[in-house]
């Protein structure tokens, strides 16, 4: 039985324009601009240059510390390596390639001859080589969470809850890629070396738990689909950890504290490709929405592919649009371009040309105490929206902003409209400055006190020469 986690809104969930909408194929673009950077940690360096031929899976992004590979996603000639439009903000380093549309097979992309023979060290490596990371938007290197789990972890949990509003490209891969998502949970179990697999769903995607309970039952996988509450945000891994097993994370804490591993349902089909064939991450399934697209479609493409050929695909924008969220309206980030290309972890591009917009210039808070209750994570952000606002840091940090998820259930939930999401953004950098200078002036002072007592110390032995040169 499902448990329930604190807090939480209901938002309409938006979904019936996508939700009987097939994944889509659309056209290879002519170029694709693969950024150096889509995952947690450093960019990549890149492996080619400007005139160099690439295979569709070859490696042209190599990582160092935390990160992983990037791979071509079309085969052709490297146009240019060169700053471009990133979904962040700014320019990022990106290997820019000329499709030649042939998608010439990289040598590199091998497929063993039996996966279920494969170690679960080799099959880590497949996970690694292969580029993986969190698909659902997070990006962290999913090889990292794979082997910092292993001996820690007793529930592998897949996360098809897909509780954003607009987003359907997980539900859809339910439905239509069943068998991946069910092989790619046992490939992760396997190499977790643990026997409780779940798939939390949340039930307003009945038919999606009914085609994974159908081929759990034809392949006898050890491997069991929970129908969840509709609650938003009950994709949060931490949500979800509580939801299926009871267990919560202690505050700065993470699933592995508990015995959990989360990994979203793109995520685990993009780990069966990677351990059955071999193959690295170079599509994404992003769903294209809002009351700004003229024909909303679930569309699967090259990473790489810029989002205006997205628009495109789908008939266009309508002339009144006036925003562009890579993401779901509660945790996405507004875009100044339709330039920016689809990374590992965009799960949508909506577009909005209505009233949706219920933003105040100068909004006021009345002290409702709405925020508090909506937050999952038992924050109370009204006082950290005041101390974020007024840089007092100490404070900022006593109310435990870093344990925010940006979920977005208090702006939505805050009938004075104040910036909440927003201002916790900036309070959390404002805070990692913060304590970066104090490091660097905490280091700074250690580093001139051992230098006067260096002195001092040379100041004594030039003392006792003296003397005894004297005597």
């Amino acid at each position: 039985m499902a448990s329930a986690f604190f807090g939480g809104v209901h938002p309409h969930d938006m979904k019936a324009a996508t939700n009987e909408k097939p994944i889509q194929q659309i056209s290879p673009p002519v170029e694709v601009v693969i950024p150096m950077s889509m995952h947690f940690g450093a960019p990549c360096t890149p492996l080619v240059k400007k005139g160099d031929h690439v295979k569709l899976g070859q490696k042209i992004g190599e990582f160092r510390g935390l990160g992983a590979p990037i791979h071509a996603s079309v085969s052709g000639t490297v146009k240019a390596v060169e700053p471009r439009p990133y979904s962040m903000g700014g320019n990022m380093m990106a290997v820019v390639i000329e499709n030649d549309f042939q998608d010439e097979l990289s040598e590199e992309v091998q497929a063993p001859e039996n996966p279920e023979a494969l170690t679960p060290e080799e099959m880590v490596e497949a996970v690694k080589n292969a580029g993986i990371v969190g698909m659902g938007g997070a990006t962290f290197p999913t090889h990292v969470k794979i082997s910092s789990g292993i001996g820690k972890v007793d529930t592998v949990i897949i996360n098809g809850a897909e509780c954003e509003p607009y987003i359907t490209g997980d539900h859809r891969t339910m439905l239509e890629r069943p068998e991946e998502i069910i092989h790619g949970a046992r490939y992760l179990g396997k190499m977790l070396n643990v026997d409780r697999i779940v798939i939390g769903v949340e039930d307003n995607k009945q038919n999606g738990i009914d085609e994974l309970n159908r081929v759990i039952q034809e392949t006898g996988a050890n491997v069991k689909v929970q129908p969840l509450r509709c609650r938003y945000p009950q994709g949060g891994e931490k949500q979800l950890c509580q939801a299926i097993t009871g267990r919560q994370v202690p505050p700065g804490g993470l699933p592995s504290n508990i015995g959990c591993a989360v990994f979203n349902i793109n995520t685990t089909c993009a780990v069966y490709r990677a351990v059955a064939q071999g193959m690295p991450v170079v599509r994404k399934i992003v769903t294209v929405s809002g009351s700004g697209v003229i024909e909303p479609k679930n569309i699967e493409c090259p990473i790489g592919t810029p989002v205006s050929e997205l628009f495109d695909a789908c008939g266009g924008l309508k002339d009144e649009t006036y925003k562009l969220i890579m993401g779901g309206p509660m945790m996405g980030m507004a875009q100044y371009t339709a330039e920016v290309p689809v990374g590992k972890g965009t799960g949508a591009m909506l577009a909005f040309c209505e009233d949706e917009e219920q933003n105040l210039d100068n909004p006021q808070c009345i002290r409702c105490g709405r925020c508090v209750s909506a937050c999952p994570m038992h924050l109370e952000p009204l006082f950290m929206y005041q101390y974020a606002s007024k840089n007092m840091m100490e404070e900022l940090e006593n109310a435990h902003i870093m344990d925010c998820m940006e979920c977005g259930a208090c702006s939505y939930a805050c009938p004075a409209r104040m910036h909440l999401t927003h201002m916790f953004k900036y309070g959390k950098q404002k805070l990692r400055d913060h304590q970066m200078a104090q490091k660097a002036a905490a280091e700074a002072k250690k580093a001139r006190e051992q230098a006067e007592r260096a002195s001092q110390a040379g100041g004594q032995e030039s003392g006792s020469v003296r003397k005894e040169a004297a005597v």
